[in-house]
């Protein structure tokens, strides 16, 4: 299965931020996705904390709005080869989330799940330290659904698929767990600045030491 773009996005000439090898910039959001939009209805929706934990956590959509929020303003990068830069976000951060959950000391790796079923893995510490969020506005506005309203994880250093669209959670694991591109031959862990699109572009740096910002 390919991913699904929008029709009419066109590069742009690269301006003073850096990009990663192999991208060019766009002023465009381009929407790409793995299937079909879900359309979620508000009052059902969760976020939930489970796995290697020692009590799992949910919130609804009123009890999530509660939580404290920041803006964020990275540059996305796209495996499609795409980057777009300084975009405008306001959501929680998953440092916040994780004050409300004890991990067990096994913990290490995380699977990411959404509604319609999509999943994607990374390392817990490509999670911590300021470097992700669940973004709930873009540009100041809910954040539309094909672009994963009403909530994405937001993990910029890594390519844009290891934010997952649509998120209803995050699953601690002892183990690092293919998730929806990774079992078709995407990368294990997606790092832009050593172009690691796929399988074969991995290499034992790709750890949470090799973290790039």
């Amino acid at each position: 299965m390919g991913f699904f773009t929008n029709k009419g996005f066109q590069p742009k000439r690269q301006s003073n931020h850096k990009l990663p090898p192999g991208q060019y910039e766009t002023t465009d959001f381009p929407v790409l996705s793995a299937g079909p939009t879900p359309r979620i209805n508000l009052a059902d929706w969760e976020f939930r904390l489970e796995g290697l934990v020692e009590e799992p956590v949910k919130w609804s959509w009123e009890e999530f709005n509660k939580l404290p929020m920041q803006d964020f303003n990275p540059d996305i990068h796209c495996v499609t080869k795409w980057s777009k830069f300084d975009t405008h976000w306001r959501g929680v951060s998953v440092d916040t989330l994780l004050e409300h959950v004890k991990l067990k000391p096994e913990a290490q790796f995380v699977t990411e799940f959404s509604y319609g079923g999509y999943t994607t893995n990374l390392p817990l510490a490509d999670l911590r330290g300021g470097k992700a969020f669940v973004g709930l506005l873009y540009d100041g506005q809910p954040l539309a659904p094909e672009h994963g309203g009403p909530a994405r994880l937001v993990v910029p250093h890594l390519y844009f698929w290891k934010s997952a669209k649509w998120v209803q959670g995050l699953r601690f694991t002892a183990q690092d767990e293919p998730g929806f591109w990774e079992r078709g031959g995407y990368s294990m862990y997606g790092d832009p600045w050593k172009e690691q699109r796929y399988r074969d572009d991995d290499d034992d740096q790709a750890s949470p030491s090799a973290i790039r910002l």
